[in-house]
């Protein structure tokens, strides 16, 4: 059997790699960019994520590296805050250290690493899990980013959502750093000449007191314009399988990028393997994360219509968390 053949060697490629080696096939890993490096993230792993991460055999080497854990979430809208304890405990984990371990494991039992460009690949034992691609129109459109800070840690989970679409999340990770990571509009950006410490400082009195005794040990990681989308609707014919950015980017605030990244790069490595069908596969994702991208979509229309703060502080946090996981 011909080697599965994985383009992109982040969360979902690293899983797509070890799981069609899990298996029994043979891989290929093509990546053309510096590996590992930090990327604009939440770095938050959910339980979910924590399962995923188990069977994919990795979980113990990430404990080793002391991740970050907490138990309890605060969403901050203005003055108000709605606190909670999560449903089961979640980590912070750094983007750095994750696809870091994901990928020299996935190289330790038998993936040939190309440091290279795929080209065209297709086919179909091809894996395409090359992150996000497409660009929004011209106008008011969003972008993320991302920084570590040191300073006084947390054992919650913090969310501070403004008015309109801006949010930012805060959440310790590994070696006693706290990750700050946000989106916001490209109107708001422009007004401090997309200088991210002045748009924090104007996000309210809660986000710059939590942020005053922090300092900052990065230059600030930007990203977009942003798209969300999935490809649920796509090619159903297509040899190709599609995993993480590249078949589905979910909104970053309900916390569960890195799982689905993890789940559908896990399924389409075993998909491949056992030739079942890009279009299967499609059908699959589409069955696990159907909800989880309407729920998402239904809260960001929320945020930017303006009545998420009206809503926000008196939402069950439990289902929030419930039904925005695959």
């Amino acid at each position: 059997m011909a080697p599965v053949r994985i383009v992109g060697a982040g969360p979902a490629g690293a899983a797509a790699a070890l799981a069609a080696i899990g298996a029994g096939g043979e891989v290929e890993i093509f990546e053309k960019s510096p590996f590992p490096r930090h990327k604009v993230c939440g770095e938050f792993l959910s339980p979910g994520s924590v399962t995923l991460l188990r069977e994919l055999g990795v979980w113990d080497r990430i404990l080793s590296r002391g991740p970050a854990r907490f138990d309890k979430v605060a969403l901050f809208f203005g003055a108000r805050v709605n606190r909670a304890a999560l449903p089961e405990t979640a980590y912070g984990f750094s983007r750095h250290a994750m696809d870091e371990i994901l990928l020299l494991a996935a190289v330790e039992r038998g993936a040939a690493l190309r440091r290279m460009a795929a080209g065209s690949l297709s086919g179909p034992q091809v894996i395409l899990a090359t992150g996000r691609k497409a660009t929004p129109p011209r106008g008011n459109r969003v972008f993320g980013f991302k920084a570590h800070f040191a300073g006084p840690q947390s054992d919650v989970m913090e969310l501070y959502f403004s008015r309109g679409y801006s949010y930012v999340g805060v959440n310790a990770v590994e070696d006693g750093l706290t990750n700050v990571c946000g989106l916001a509009s490209e109107e708001e950006l422009r007004a401090v000449d997309f200088d991210i410490d002045e748009h924090l400082r104007r996000q309210g009195d809660a986000l710059r007191q939590r942020l005053n005794p922090l300092g900052r040990r990065m230059k600030w990681l930007n990203i977009g314009p942003l798209v969300f989308q999935n490809k649920f609707a796509g090619d159903i014919l297509s040899e190709t399988y599609l995993a993480g950015d590249a078949l589905s980017f979910v909104d970053p605030f309900t916390g569960s990028g890195i799982l689905t990244a993890l789940l559908t790069g896990t399924m389409a490595g075993r998909a491949a393997v056992q030739q079942s069908g890009a279009g299967e596969h499609i059908r699959a994702c589409q069955r696990r994360l159907q909800r989880p991208f309407a729920m998402s979509s239904l809260f960001r229309g929320a945020l930017k219509g303006g009545w998420g703060h009206f809503v926000g502080p008196w939402a069950p946090v439990s289902l929030l968390f419930r039904y925005t996981r695959p």
